[in-house]
């Protein structure tokens, strides 16, 4: 490789994309009534620890693998890198449009942060450190992949429409959020800011 590493804007057929910063609004802050539950509630503040949302369903600094680690047994136990969902309201439309209904509300699939005005923010590169103005923050993992289960959740509310558990995984593919970690404990309240601060990336060929 010709030339200096350090500083340059690519690499041979790399392009680096710089660093920054794109800024939204939290609409809502829900989490489960019992960990038993898989639909979340909405909360006045939502209280962060290192272990996520404390009773919430996906409280843990580790968690048991499933289908989604085929890489481990099911049942192994590893990080906890799925402690926050959260998800679009302008994605959520979108998806409730092409499902042809009038309206997905965010808990009924499960998330705990509802946002607004963050472009494509299911496409958040992992890596990207969501700040909140109550000082929390929380580290995404990466988007989190629609699956039957939301879609049965979504069904139970709409009970004159068949087959919206098959749906939803279609019409949710990267539309459906991110999953993540609290990196720094705090609160999220309704109508406070959010900052999503973007790492430099790079395509890896």
């Amino acid at each position: 490789m010709a030339g200096d590493l350090f500083g340059r804007d690519t690499l041979d057929d790399m392009e680096i994309v710089a660093r920054r910063k794109v800024s939204g609004t939290v609409r809502e802050a829900l989490a489960t009534p019992s960990p038993e539950s898989f639909e979340t509630v909405w909360q006045a503040a939502l209280k962060l620890t290192f272990d996520g949302i404390p009773g919430d369903l996906h409280a843990g600094r580790t968690r048991r693998s499933g289908s989604r680690e085929p890489w481990y047994s099911r049942g192994t136990e590893m990080c906890n890198e799925r402690q926050i969902s959260l998800v679009s309201e302008e994605e959520l439309a979108a998806i409730a449009a092409d499902m042809g209904l009038a309206a997905i509300e965010a808990g009924w699939i499960g998330a705990n942060v509802l946002v607004a005005g963050i472009p494509r923010f299911t496409m958040l590169p992992p890596r990207t450190r969501l700040v909140f103005a109550g000082g929390a923050v929380v580290r995404v993992d990466g988007d989190n992949a629609p699956c039957r289960l939301a879609g049965e959740a979504i069904g139970r509310h709409v009970p004159d429409r068949e087959g919206l558990d098959l749906l939803f995984p279609k019409a949710g593919r990267r539309r459906r959020g991110l999953v993540g970690f609290v990196e720094r404990p705090g609160v999220i309240r309704p109508g406070e800011e959010v900052i999503a601060h973007l790492p430099e990336q790079w395509i890896y060929r």
